[in-house]
């Protein structure tokens, strides 16, 4: 009759847990009694070890559809960062940077350096740190962006698709240098930036300094405009040295390729030097 009870009262405790949404309750708890019963837990020890058992699985899971939903590069995280290869003031903002702090603050991220010098790369691993603290990110290149906010305006949707980009913490605008500049694309990036100014985060790489972002925005007010957001409460990384790509070709080929390592376009006008944070 107790062997009858028992696991009536095993087949109610799991309905539940399920009913309470504790997955990891449901599953674990009879291994864990079991556990507690040979190692004499006292029931308060059983029951803190299933809910630190039950959070830890939560917060996988949330990184799980977090990572799912970036659509950040797999092969671009810290891991793959050859951080030896950036410059010193760099290699320290991107420690900080990891913490995640700046996206509390709603602080922008600006990275500036000539083509192949690891732009993407550093921002992308820093997006795969920043979701493994939990953050909402997402990573696009800056046209494929511009596109899907034109799409929303011409079917008169805009406002929908600007409040969901509003539920990441932090998007990634790869190559803000590569838009178009088509007028109706600068107005939809511009809308979107705006939009986000001092309430949540957009990291940018970019091979134009700002002087040269007129020709992503055209009207000379709008790009000040523009400029002016994204650089208020901003931090301004730049990457300098040989590009990587031409680096990786010349091993691979066993050749030598005469390139120049002189930054011609990471440094910002006068007004707005790239000297960490703004």
């Amino acid at each position: 009759m107790t062997a009858v009870v028992e696991a009536s009262a095993r087949g109610s405790l799991a309905i539940l847990l399920r009913t309470l949404k504790l997955p990891t309750f449901a599953s674990a708890h009879a291994e864990v009694a079991a556990r507690a019963e040979r190692e004499n837990w006292s029931f308060g020890q059983a029951l803190l070890h299933l809910c630190e058992m039950e959070v830890h699985e939560r917060k996988q899971r949330r990184i799980e559809r977090l990572l799912k939903a970036s659509n950040l590069p797999a092969d671009k995280t810290l891991g793959t960062l050859d951080r030896k290869r950036l410059p010193s003031k760099a290699r320290a903002q991107l420690a900080s940077l990891c913490e995640g702090d700046f996206i509390a603050r709603a602080e922008n991220v600006l990275v500036f350096g000539l083509p192949g010098r690891g732009k993407s790369h550093l921002c992308a691993a820093l997006g795969h740190e920043l979701v493994r603290r939990g953050h909402a990110v997402l990573f696009t290149p800056t046209y494929q962006l511009v596109q899907q906010l034109l799409r929303a305006k011409r079917d008169l949707v805009l406002e929908r698709e600007l409040a969901r980009l509003d539920a990441f913490d932090a998007v990634i605008l790869d190559d803000i240098g590569y838009v178009q500049q088509d007028r109706d694309e600068m107005e939809v990036l511009f809308t979107f930036l705006a939009e986000r100014y001092e309430r949540r985060s957009v990291l940018i790489t970019s091979n134009l300094v700002f002087s040269q972002w007129d020709r992503i925005f055209k009207d000379p007010m709008t790009t000040a405009a523009a400029i002016d957001r994204v650089v208020h409460h901003s931090v301004i990384v730049e990457l300098t040295g040989r590009s990587i790509r031409e680096e990786e070709a010349q091993a691979r080929n066993g050749t030598k390729l005469v390139t120049t390592t002189k930054s011609t376009t990471t440094t910002p006008d006068d007004n707005h030097q790239p000297d960490g944070e703004v």
